[in-house]
C-alpha cells in the first residue's frame, strides 16, 4: 500500500518538507558570487576543449556546423568547441596499402576468392592477387567528397584489375606480361580516383600472384618453365653472338690487312723484276755478247750454289791424288733386311 505524500511510515523516512527546506538552503548559499564562478569555470573548461595538436605529416580538417572551414597544419591549434566546430585529423604522409584477392595480418594470410578469381580474354579463370600502395594527397577531398574513400579504393582497384585481365590471355597474365597488368591497372585506378575526387594518390601497384586454377596448374607451370628455357637460350645465343661476331670481324680485318700486305709485296716484287729485265734489255742492246756471257755465268752461279762439287786438278801433287767415293748423306743399310742375310751352305 502506497503512502500519501507527506505521511510517515514509522520513523525511517523524513517528511517531504525537510527535503524542500534542504534544497532551499543550498540554493541560498550559491547566491551571489559562487554560482557565477562555477558558471565561468564551466565555460572555460568548455572553451579549452577546442585546443588540439596536429603532428608532423598530418593535417586537420576543420568543420563549422558540418561545413568545411579550413585545413590546419602541424603544431598547436585551436577550434571552437563542439558542437560549433570539430576537427578531423588526417595523416597525409604515410603510405597505406589495400589488398585485392587476399587479406593479411601479422599472424596469418587469407585468400578472398570472390575478389581473386577473374575471367581472361580467352575465357579462362585465373587467380590474381594485387597490392595497392597509396597516400592521401588532399585531406579535404578525402573527408568530404566520399563517404568511405578507402572502400571506394578497394572497389575501384578490383574493377581496374578485372578490366585489365579481361583484355588479356591467361598465358600473358601469368607469364610474359605481368608488368603490363600492373601498369595498366595503375593507370585505370588513378583515373577512377581522380574521377571520384577521393583525394587519394596511387603510389604503386604490385602483382602479388597470378596463377591458373589448381586443376591445370601443373600444365601451366610446364609452359612457364618452357618460356624460361627459351629466354635462357636466347640470352646464351646473344652472348655467343656478342663474343663471336667481334672476333670474326677482327679476323676479317687481319686477313684483309695481310692480303693488302701480300698484294703490295707482289706488286713491288713484280715492279722490281720488270725494272731489272728492262735494265738487262738495255745492257743487252748495248753489248749483246758481254751481257749474254754475264747472264750465263749468273745462271751457273745460281745452279752451282745448290750442288756440292769437288774439283780435282790432275796436275796437283804430281797427279798422285787418290779419287774416292764420298759416302756422306747415304743411309746406313738395314742389316735386318732379308736380302742381306747369309745364304745357308749347301749340304747342311
Amino acid at each position: 500500500m502506497l503512502n500519501k505524500p507527506g505521511s510517515r511510515n514509522g520513523d525511517d523516512l523524513p517528511p517531504l518538507s525537510e527535503y524542500v527546506d534542504a534544497l532551499s538552503g543550498w540554493a541560498a548559499k550559491l547566491r551571489g558570487g559562487s554560482l557565477l564562478f562555477i558558471l565561468l569555470a564551466l565555460l572555460l573548461l568548455w572553451l579549452a576543449t577546442g585546443i588540439y595538436s596536429v603532428q608532423p605529416g598530418e593535417e586537420g580538417v576543420v568543420q563549422t556546423f558540418g561545413r568545411f572551414t579550413s585545413v590546419s597544419t602541424s603544431g598547436l591549434n585551436y577550434h571552437l568547441p563542439a558542437p560549433i566546430q570539430q576537427v578531423t585529423i588526417v595523416n597525409v604522409s604515410s603510405i597505406r596499402r589495400a589488398e585485392i584477392g587476399f587479406r593479411s595480418t601479422a599472424a596469418q594470410r587469407q585468400d578472398v576468392l570472390s575478389e581473386a578469381l577473374m575471367l581472361t580474354a580467352d575465357e579462362n579463370i585465373v587467380k590474381v592477387e594485387l597490392l595497392v600502395q597509396y597516400r592521401i594527397a588532399d585531406s579535404r577531398a578525402f573527408v568530404f567528397n566520399v563517404q568511405d574513400p578507402e572502400d571506394v579504393l578497394l572497389t575501384s582497384a578490383e574493377v581496374a584489375l578485372r578490366d585489365t585481365v579481361g583484355k588479356m590471355t591467361i598465358d600473358a597474365v601469368i607469364t610474359e606480361e605481368r608488368a603490363r597488368v600492373q601498369d595498366q591497372t595503375r593507370v585505370i585506378l588513378s583515373q577512377l580516383m581522380e574521377y571520384y575526387k577521393t583525394g587519394i594518390q596511387i603510389t604503386d601497384v604490385r602483382l602479388q600472384g597470378a596463377d591458373p586454377p589448381e586443376e591445370v596448374r601443373d600444365a601451366f607451370q610446364e609452359v612457364v618453365r618452357a618460356l624460361a628455357d627459351k629466354e635462357r637460350l636466347i640470352n646464351e645465343s646473344q652472348a655467343y653472338q656478342n663474343d663471336i661476331v667481334p672476333r670474326a670481324r677482327g679476323n676479317k680485318q687481319k686477313l684483309i690487312q695481310e692480303a693488302d700486305a701480300f698484294k703490295q709485296q707482289r706488286v713491288l716484287q713484280a715492279t722490281g723484276d720488270a725494272e731489272r729485265f728492262l735494265s738487262i734489255l738495255q745492257a743487252y742492246r748495248l753489248a749483246p755478247d758481254v751481257t749474254r756471257e754475264r747472264m750465263h755465268i749468273e745462271s751457273l752461279e745460281g745452279v752451282l750454289q745448290q750442288v756440292e762439287l769437288t774439283l780435282l786438278d790432275p796436275d796437283a801433287i804430281g797427279g798422285q791424288v787418290l779419287p774416292f767415293l764420298p759416302l756422306k748423306g747415304l743411309d746406313s743399310p738395314d742389316l735386318s733386311s732379308p736380302s742381306l742375310e747369309t745364304a745357308p751352305a749347301e749340304g747342311n
